[in-house]
């Protein structure tokens, strides 16, 4: 059972003439860090919204991406958009992600997620892929997806792209959460490395 979406309360109830029960709360984690310490907040409490995008460090289409999320990183932020990059595939260690990151520019929000919490509540299969994710409105700190897919059109299949996209479709599901707006599914596939799982 995945356990990112629940609070897990522990009660434990003490004395022999009444019941004294204390209520520990803890929220699992998601992911992470790079120096093994667990991820457990994705954003502050006023956040907006927090946006994932699934890389690796060995999918040239996940690296040709990265130019592209930190300019969305950087229109939103003002707005109280958070941005992870979420290394996900099975076997990639913390110093492989570091050396990716020394090459393309270091992260201030760069997490490991061995487990597939995060590839689960998003849905996502391959690298380059993204998800916008809003506060539950059940609180706890946790999140739910509103979108799950490409970033834009840029990529029509394996071994073909346009020289640049025509539709951005993150950048237009990050607006209409901004917006209250219903946010709209991407009009086409992923095309990237699948992510790999557990053996």
């Amino acid at each position: 059972m995945r356990r990112f979406l629940f609070m897990i309360c522990a009660v434990a109830c003490l004395g022999s003439h009444g019941t004294v029960c204390q209520t520990q709360t803890r929220q699992a984690s998601y992911g992470n860090y790079l120096n093994g310490e667990p991820v457990g907040s994705l954003a502050p409490s006023d956040a907006s919204a927090v946006v994932l995008f699934f890389a690796a460090t060995d999918c040239p289409i996940s690296n040709r991406y990265v130019p592209e999320m930190r300019r969305i990183e950087q229109e939103f932020a003002a707005r109280g958009v958070v941005l992870w990059f979420v290394y996900p595939n099975f076997g990639t260690t913390a110093d492989a992600v570091k050396q990716h990151e020394a090459a393309y520019g270091a992260e201030n929000h760069v997490l490991l997620d061995p487990d597939h919490d995060l590839v689960t509540l998003a849905h996502a299969k391959v690298t380059p892929e993204s998800a916008v994710l809003i506060p539950d409105r059940r609180g706890g700190g946790t999140f739910r997806a509103v979108y799950h897919g490409r970033i834009d059109d840029r990529y029509l299949r394996l071994g073909q792209e346009r020289p640049k996209a025509t539709q951005h479709d993150l950048e237009r599901a990050i607006s209409e959460v901004l917006e209250g707006r219903v946010v709209q599914q991407p009009n086409g596939p992923v095309v990237g490395c699948g992510i790999i799982g557990h053996p």
